[in-house]
């Protein structure tokens, strides 16, 4: 994944109205965080274009009360986003949190038993803080070996099944095998398929939300 510095946004999913004279002070927003990596970070297109900024209108859109806080980090690994969690838990105090990390762990052949003890971690910590986790699987190309390649995609099914989370088969299904998909370092998605990646974590995490407020009429 790209080697950039990884950039830290927030998204407000819901603009609160300010209140009027002698109201009481809205409650906040519950808060969905993303803990990824490039593919989440929006590398290579601009932050508004990535999933994750498409979510966030998304929840505003169909009256959902979340922000969306995307801590995600260009070349992210699975020990990186552990290292990160405590603190932005306890800075963010979300309600869900979407796990999407791994990828960098496949693509610098970390050992996958390692991979997976952090994510189980993750997950871990994040039901620990009382929150619910989504964890979002990765596949990576076969020119890794067989063995390496069929471990590495069952890794997030079992790490979710294990910590009875939300899991999202693979971030790319649909995506993966069109190089048009793809800019050029045939990695990253391009802006105008971002909206399906977002497709593919949308059902899984719907169930999660709680009812969008009703509109008034």
């Amino acid at each position: 994944m790209g080697r950039l510095l990884g950039f830290f946004t927030l998204f407000a999913a819901l603009g609160l109205a300010a209140p009027g004279a002698g109201a009481a002070p809205a409650a906040p927003a519950a808060r969905i965080l993303v803990l990824g990596d490039s593919l989440s970070a929006g590398y290579g297109i601009r932050p508004e274009e990535g999933w994750v900024a498409l979510l966030a209108r998304r929840l505003e859109a169909e009256g959902y009360g979340y922000q969306v806080i995307n801590a995600s980090v260009s070349g992210e690994t699975t020990a990186g986003g552990l290292a990160r969690l405590p603190r932005a838990l306890a800075a963010h105090g979300p309600a869900i949190v979407i796990v999407e990390l791994g990828a960098n762990d496949g693509l610098r052949g970390l050992p996958v038993a390692e991979m997976e003890r952090n994510l189980a971690a993750i997950v871990a910590g994040i039901q620990a803080a009382h929150a619910r986790a989504v964890v979002v699987g990765m596949q990576i190309p076969s020119n890794s070996g067989a063995a390496y390649t069929r471990d590495f995609a069952a890794a997030f099914p079992a790490v979710a099944e294990s910590r009875h989370a939300a899991l999202v088969p693979f971030l790319l299904a649909g995506v993966a095998l069109d190089d048009a998909n793809f800019q050029a370092d045939r990695l990253h998605p391009v802006a105008r398929v971002q909206d399906r990646l977002l497709d593919t974590v949308w059902p899984v995490l719907k169930p999660l939300l709680r009812a969008p407020a009703a509109k008034a009429h």
